[in-house]
């Protein structure tokens, strides 16, 4: 009896690992399935992923071609200042004006200054917009030191489209309302208002216009501001100023001229009394010839 139980007991747990051993079986092939399944579903999000920074790059791309391509109508104003030491100011200016002639600018303000320390020379040029970095590195290329370049760029595209389509917006208004004038207008009043808003009309283009022309001018000529200077030995200034021999001649023959002049035009002042006095001068000197005729 013993023994029938025993068989029955190793039966029993031969049975049971047996089911332990399927069920791990089945659970191994689940997970597997289960992995091959997420794989799958991973490297088509990746490949979507890929399919979709490639995009953006060439997105990308081409938006920063088409950001350097600058457009042909923008408006830009150059500016720029600029400060250097050269060995001899006289000789460099000369250099610079015959560079802005050379590149059909001009200047437009100059003001020299002369004292115990320094020659300055300060002055701004009007350069084309097309010259500008040529003349900037042209006048660079013959100072003698660089003591600071500023360049600044305002952008007015903007501010020039939206004044131009202003304008032509107002020029059609005009329009219409030079053709009310002309074949609606009946009573006094309606012409006397429609001529009210024309020469409002008129005012709001002539302003626009304006303001276009400056903007023109700003952006067609740009501007160098230049401080040229060299430094001189420090001289002590005299107590007093003793005047040479030929500064001392000048003054004489000046004075003298200028002593002609006045007489001549005090002549001219005082002829009427000049006058009289000759003629009473001659009366007497008549008179006494006849008062000594007779006696002789």
């Amino acid at each position: 009896m013993k023994a029938i139980l025993e068989k029955s007991t190793i039966k029993l747990l031969i049975f049971l690992l047996g089911l332990t051993a399927i069920s791990a079986c089945q659970e191994n092939g689940l997970y597997k399935e289960d992995v091959s399944v997420e794989s799958v579903a991973l490297k088509e999000d990746y490949n979507a992923l890929s399919l979709l920074e490639d995009q953006e790059q060439e997105k990308h791309i081409q938006t920063g071609m088409a950001t350097s391509q600058i457009p042909k109508d923008i408006k830009i104003i150059k500016t720029a200042s600029a400060r250097y030491k050269v060995d001899n100011v006289n000789h460099t200016t000369k250099s610079i004006k015959d560079l802005a002639h050379k590149y059909h600018a001009y200047i437009s303000e100059l003001r020299f200054e002369n004292n115990l320390y320094k020659k300055e020379n300060r002055f701004t040029i009007k350069v084309p917009q097309n010259y500008f970095d040529v003349m900037m590195d042209s006048i660079g290329a013959i100072v003698e030191f660089v003591d600071y370049e500023n360049i600044t760029t305002k952008d007015v595209t903007e501010e020039y489209m939206d004044i131009q389509s202003r304008l032509e917006t107002k020029k059609e208004v005009k329009m219409r309302y030079e053709t009310i004038l002309r074949k609606n207008a009946e009573t006094v009043e309606d012409i006397l208002k429609t001529e009210e808003k024309l020469r409002l009309i008129q005012e709001e283009i002539e302003a626009a216009e304006g303001r276009l022309n400056y903007l023109t001018h700003k952006v067609s000529y740009s501007t160098i501001q230049i401080d040229l200077y060299e430094t001189v030995a420090y001289q002590e200034e005299p107590e007093s100023y003793s005047k040479t021999f030929l500064s001392k001649s000048k003054e004489g023959l000046s004075f003298g001229w200028n002593l002609i002049e006045n007489v001549i035009i005090g002549l001219f002042y005082f002829w009427p009394l000049i006058l009289i006095g000759i003629v009473t001068v001659l009366i007497i000197r008549r008179k006494i010839k006849q008062r000594q005729s007779p006696t002789a």
